[in-house]
């Protein structure tokens, strides 16, 4: 969601100088006396007062004084919820994606593709493939050459113990010309990277 703000934070009528995050699925309160992480999903009884964005949590008042146009933006997102994957991979069946790769071993992924692939390349506005190893990535950037459209999303596994990740992807294909210019967690395992192809 990737707002931020220097406020006041009040607790229980005690007030905190924080700085605030407003993350996807938390709020982040970080400050001398105050270090908060809040799932977004157990603020209760979400109001605006004034110039302050007021909520329950583990059964305390909360009142952050973000001033009355951002506290109104806070709201509006934190009612909103994230976004689905499918959201932000930009798929969905008037603009489906060619899929490459073991995909239904990962269930959000399967899930995000419900309704919004397709088995014809001409059709597909996008390529999502999921890459484990060099060979998977050759392979999908030989299927990616025959399409018309230049985003390829190429998901794969993350953190220290992924074997084929972020690093050897972007390397490679920077080197044949491919510009990355999107990225989003795809689950707990898998991470996604939107790269072009270079025309």
């Amino acid at each position: 969601m990737g707002r931020e703000a220097q406020l006041v934070a009040w607790v229980a009528g005690q007030a905190f100088e924080a700085k605030a995050l407003l993350e996807a699925q938390e709020l982040v309160l970080r400050g001398p006396a105050l270090r908060r992480r809040l799932p977004l999903a157990e603020l209760q009884e979400l109001a605006l007062q004034g110039e302050a964005l007021c909520f329950c949590w583990a059964q305390q008042p909360w009142r952050l004084e973000l001033g009355a146009a951002e506290a109104a933006k806070w709201l509006k997102k934190i009612q909103a919820g994230p976004p689905s994957l499918a959201s932000k991979l930009g798929i969905s069946a008037a603009q489906p994606a060619a899929v490459f790769g073991p995909v239904e071993v990962d269930a959000p992924l399967a899930e995000a593709l419900l309704g919004a692939r397709t088995g014809s390349l001409t059709e597909a506005t996008v390529l999502l493939a999921l890459v484990l190893d060099p060979q998977g990535l050759e392979a999908a950037l030989a299927l990616h050459a025959q399409m018309s459209c230049r985003a390829v999303w190429l998901v794969y596994q993350k953190g220290p113990l992924s074997v084929f990740g972020d690093g050897p992807i972007r390397s490679q294909l920077r080197a044949r010309g491919y510009r990355d210019n999107k990225s989003c967690a795809v689950s707990a395992l898998l991470t996604a990277t939107r790269y072009l192809k270079p025309g």
